[in-house]
């Protein structure tokens, strides 16, 4: 199996929306509330804040193929860009979303490695992110890769006050 990265561009605003609601839907829908959930996608996924979030200098988006067809997508930050001060050095991995179909065939651990190696050219000094404390599987990923948790922060689903454990990698 090859996977193809590319980056994503404004041209594609369309499908990163759609594959951005299937794959939090695929992935939070049964752990909250349809309100939340449809609060937080309205919030998230609206097209204006992706474009926003495209057409920010220090943001990069990759979209993931299998063959021909998308089968995820990663959201880097650097800068202001990022959801958490953490300074000129960090890069953060803000989203790796995989659709159902494509998982476990090594497309998360690839986009992934690929953000490792972009942080070590860059010459950034950690790498991080935030994952949601109840997503014990992608915490176990994260963990085999070399990240620990560092701090915890909370966000908001909908209405409800959430909590992700910010994970950090030292290059």
């Amino acid at each position: 199996m090859i996977i193809t990265l590319k980056p994503c561009t404004l041209e594609q605003l369309h499908p990163l929306q759609a594959i951005s609601r299937e794959t939090f839907e695929d992935t939070f829908a049964t752990q909250n509330t349809p309100e939340n959930m449809a609060a937080y996608m309205e919030k998230s996924f609206r097209l204006e804040q992706l474009h926003k979030e495209l057409s920010h200098a220090e943001s990069r988006f990759f979209f993931a193929y299998i063959q021909e067809e998308l089968a995820g997508y990663m959201k880097l930050n650097t800068g202001s860009a990022q959801t958490e001060p953490m300074g000129s050095d960090a890069l953060e991995v803000e989203r790796i979303y995989v659709r159902r179909a494509f998982q476990g065939q090594g497309i998360g651990k690839f986009l992934l490695e690929h953000a490792l190696s972009l942080a070590v050219t860059e010459q950034y000094s950690q790498i991080w992110l935030g994952v949601w404390e109840n997503n014990r599987k992608a915490i176990s990923f994260y963990e085999k890769m070399g990240f620990v948790q560092t701090a915890v922060h909370s966000f908001y689903m909908g209405e409800e006050e959430q909590f992700d454990w910010m994970m950090c990698k030292s290059l």
